[in-house]
């Protein structure tokens, strides 16, 4: 499986904040760069069939209903704010998060606090009915569910699903942030009965930082308001002279200006190792080295995971401390050493992918064990 990456000396566990390129990724973007300083934009159509199938591949990822659902934007950030600020709000509304959110799922919508909006923060991991607590603090004034498939410093998995299914029953919006799930997770927008889903391409999804997957639900595209405005978001996006416009009817609309060619030839080429491998399959074997990682890290002295150790609620991240030492100290220590991974919340993060080898997790645990 390391064939998939040339990744050499050191033991990359830190795919939750920015994944390395697959071999095939670098590949590819090195090649569009010879192509551009060799022949410029003379293959200009055929950038833009590859952003179609980067639609395609985003969509069959998600299993969005249509390629029409789905905008490529610049980060998960920019996602959010479209939503927060094309949505038409009152004074009283209110929205519901996890209290444990990212920044990025927080901050976009307490900004809404100057036009009377009210977000709610509901703490989830340490509950035993998280999703039903979410749905607890809904009342008859709550407009809007946005909470992460995957809290980023902890690895909680919600149930996504159940929480679809009872926010529409509310009728209330659903907005997901995937960005700790998509490309290590099975996703199913349908099944969730999502309304948004954003998600960057650089952590899980193994694609270059500055391209995102937007997706709106079909019967919302058109009722956003607009609130940025380029030539990429217009219907006929190439009719460059005419003075009358309008934006177009898909997802695209959300896209104001010129595309991130770049960081698409690489998401495109990520996306195609993921697909290629089966989605089904690395998640399989991406669960698999959560459980050993964390059977590992039980059997060390002064070890305790903070990650939950119930299956549903694993994903591809696992926290943990250290008693008796310095975390920041550890952290340092590991980095030090190669072994790339993150501090975050109360613990230090590993976040292996599908293809970690279980002898790499080994080396990684064996420098944890021996720090004091």
């Amino acid at each position: 499986m390391q064939a998939y990456f040339d990744l050499q000396d050191v033991i990359h566990l830190n795919h939750a904040a920015v994944g390395p390129w697959p071999i095939r990724t670098s590949d590819a973007v090195c090649a569009f760069a010879r192509e551009n300083a060799r022949q410029g934009s003379k293959n200009y159509d055929r950038w833009i069939q590859r952003e179609t199938e980067l639609r395609q591949r985003l969509a069959k990822l998600i299993n969005a209903s249509s390629t029409e659902e789905i905008a490529l934007l610049k980060s998960t950030s920019e996602g959010l704010s479209v939503i927060a600020y094309g949505l038409e709000w009152s004074p009283g509304d209110n929205i519901v998060i996890p209290a444990e959110e990212f920044p990025s799922n927080r901050m976009v919508w307490q900004s809404l606090e100057s036009q009377g909006v009210e977000t709610r923060l509901v703490p989830i991991t340490t509950s035993e009915t998280p999703e039903q607590d979410l749905i607890d603090a809904m009342d008859k004034n709550t407009r809007l569910l946005s909470c992460s498939s995957v809290q980023y410093a902890s690895g909680f998995r919600l149930d996504l699903q159940q929480l679809g299914e009872n926010y529409k029953q509310q009728q209330v919006l659903f907005c997901i942030d995937g960005i700790q799930s998509i490309g290590a997770l099975q996703f199913d927008a349908q099944a969730y009965q999502a309304d948004f889903v954003v998600a960057d391409g650089h952590k899980w999804m193994l694609g270059p930082e500055g391209c995102a997957l937007f997706y709106c639900r079909s019967e919302l595209i058109n009722t956003l308001q607009l609130k940025q405005f380029g030539w990429h978001m217009m219907k006929n996006m190439f009719d460059f002279d005419s003075k009358q416009w309008s934006a177009d009817t898909t997802a695209r609309r959300f896209e104001c200006g010129s595309p991130n060619i770049l960081g698409g030839v690489g998401l495109h080429a990520s996306l195609g190792l993921l697909l290629e491998v089966g989605i089904a399959e690395v998640e399989q074997r991406l669960l698999e080295n959560t459980r050993y990682l964390v059977e590992r890290l039980q059997a060390l002295d002064q070890v305790k995971v903070l990650s939950a150790r119930t299956p549903l609620r694993q994903s591809g991240i696992v926290q943990f401390i250290k008693t008796g030492c310095d975390l920041d100290a550890l952290y340092q220590h590991l980095q030090a050493n190669d072994v790339i991974c993150a501090l975050r919340g109360k613990g230090i993060r590993f976040s292996p992918h599908f293809y970690t080898s279980s002898s790499k997790i080994d080396e990684a645990l064996t420098l944890v064990e021996g720090f004091n």
